[in-house]
């Protein structure tokens, strides 16, 4: 809730309740190619209401994310305008400050600067709920005896990116948390380990180890990113962040999987969301990305996933299963409130499917969640919940997995992998699912997997700014989409997936017909007057971004 958001110090009230009543004045905006400028008339790419609330708040201060040509020149403007820059953000050439309105102005026509957003709070996505089939309906079961026989080679490290993981405990036996690291600069109580309970539970998921509890990967070594506060909230600058140092620390933990259970709370696009292109430069490093797609759909109907990271067409974007109370895949849906359907780029989403419904998993006894829901704890230490949230961690531990038998296949292989050996629900509704429930016994047995990204790596290439990462040529692609609406046809088909992978229905024409290219995303001038910057920026300002949006996820999921 907002209220709850703006009950933080003294100190740093006026900052952070900046943050939020400005939450979503902007969706992220930020690109490496040109884009489209603001009709105010800024140099910078800034959403009209956000240019309009700063004009009319020159002394309200702003927390904000600075996009520009190179660190170098950010640094300059931030220094000559006078605003505090907190952080460098170097992995997608950005930095975030504290700015006054009058400053934001300014810096919106510097020198050097290429977009400005709010650095909004992300929140994470979680619910209550407990089954513990779910084991055996993903063939997780089938994999741990390569562990106990001691065949399975160490699958690299998955780092979460979340709450914190509470250390010791037996769920993560050995030492096998290598790493942990905080980037919490919400200004709220965040305890030591895991203070919200959640990064746990994810953790538990992924790559638990007690006895009754084991995940899908439980001798994967595990690091832990702790962006989230111990109430479940934290800016998308620390996410990024995380992003910056799963790079800087690739090498030396052997990330190979990372997961983000959680989401932004400013509708985004592909365009210029400065989240999408940090996950992005992990994916392009050699990362295999694994988001949730979010919580927030209604009686099991279709809507837009709205939100990064899990609206990024490159990572592997996850829905929660509904398993029906049985491991047969025949008569399993998507969970009543797991988000599917389009983005507001029409990429469909989500990929992949995991049983998220009535999980059990390790939770910090004095965490948040445990003491806010004691009906919810089964056994000492361990807690039912429901969400996507933990139906992408199914997901990363069977990419630890696949990476465990191929160390070098790319996260465009895996994601091929994944998706070419998920198991069809015919019982659930088109897109739910996207194309079916993940096998992690099959996806490991795969052993010439397409390109799950062939259609977008053609519109990959080098960072135009000198970094040393690829980068996603966003206008490139916006142009030959709208150019040609087949653009993507000759990646799916039926040579590369089967017809069994792929149903026309989910993954054909449809994706980029008048359903998800509407005037309601695409202007006939593509960013004329009803522009998809524009009706972003207008969906950002309604009710929805007031509310509970703007903070953790606290309401029970069944």
């Amino acid at each position: 809730m907002r209220t709850a958001w703006l009950q933080i110090t003294s100190k740093r009230r006026r900052l952070i309740g900046a943050s939020v009543a400005a939450v979503a004045a902007v969706a992220a905006f930020g690109s490496a190619s040109p884009a489209p400028r603001s009709a105010h008339s800024t140099r910078a790419l800034v959403a009209p209401q956000f240019v309009a609330t700063a004009q009319a708040h020159p002394h309200q201060v702003f927390k904000v994310i600075l996009k520009g040509t190179n660190e170098r020149a950010l640094v300059s403007a931030v220094g000559r305008t006078g605003g505090g820059l907190s952080r460098r953000l170097s992995v997608i050439n950005a930095a975030s400050a504290g700015v006054t309105g009058r400053q934001l102005i300014a810096l919106a026509n510097a020198n050097g600067v290429t977009a400005i957003s709010l650095d909004q709070p992300v929140h994470l996505l979680g619910g209550i709920s407990n089954n513990q089939q779910w084991p055996t309906a993903v063939d997780a079961r089938q994999t741990w005896s390569g562990v106990t026989d001691g065949k399975l080679p160490t699958p690299p490290a998955i780092a979460i990116v979340d709450s914190g993981i509470q250390t010791p405990r037996p769920d993560f036996d050995n030492g096998r948390v290598i790493a942990q690291t905080t980037i919490v600069s919400s200004g709220t109580p965040n305890a030591k380990g895991d203070g919200y309970g959640h990064g746990t539970f994810v953790a538990g998921i992924a790559a638990g180890s007690a006895p009754g509890y084991a995940g899908v990967a439980p001798s994967a070594p595990l690091v832990s990113i702790d962006v989230m506060n111990d109430q479940g909230m934290a800016l998308t600058s620390d996410v990024i962040a995380a992003c910056q140092w799963i790079i800087d620390h690739k090498a030396q933990y052997n990330i190979g999987v990372a997961n983000f259970s959680l989401s932004g709370t400013s509708p985004a696009s592909v365009m210029w969301d400065p989240l999408d292109q940090a996950v992005e430069k992990l994916w392009f490093d050699g990362v295999v990305v694994v988001a949730a797609s979010g919580n927030y759909g209604s009686d099991g109907q279709p809507t837009t996933v709205a939100y990064a990271p899990g609206n990024d067409p490159f990572v592997i974007t996850v829905g929660a299963d509904d398993m029906g109370g049985n491991v047969s895949a025949n008569n399993d849906t998507a969970a009543p409130w797991s988000v599917y359907g389009y983005t507001f780029d029409g990429f469909a989403k989500p990929e992949l499917a995991a049983p998220g419904r009535y999980m059990v998993g390790p939770i910090p006894p004095n965490s948040t969640l445990a003491t806010t829901r004691p009906g919810a704890i089964v056994a000492p230490g361990y807690i039912q919940l429901s969400g996507t949230s933990f139906a992408a961690p199914i997901v990363s531990g069977a990419a630890a997995y696949i990476l465990a038998l191929h160390p070098d296949w790319t996260p465009d292989q895996v994601k091929g992998a994944l998706m070419l050996s998920a198991s069809a629900e015919p019982n659930a509704a088109p897109m739910s699912v996207g194309v079916g429930l993940v096998d992690a016994k099959a996806a490991g047995a795969v052993t010439d997997p397409p390109n799950a990204n062939a259609a977008l790596d053609q519109f990959v290439g080098p960072d135009p700014n000198g970094g040393s990462l690829p980068v996603f040529d966003t206008s490139a692609w916006q142009a030959a989409a709208l150019a040609d609406p087949t653009w993507d046809q000759a990646a799916w088909g039926s040579a590369a997936w089967g017809s069994a992978a792929w149903g026309s229905a989910a993954w054909g024409s449809a994706a980029w017909g008048s359903a998800a290219w509407g005037s309601a995303a695409w202007g006939s001038a593509a960013w004329g007057s009803s522009s998809l910057a524009q009706d972003l920026a207008s969906a950002a300002w309604g009710s929805a971004a007031w509310g509970s949006a703007a903070h953790a996820d606290s309401s029970a999921k069944r």
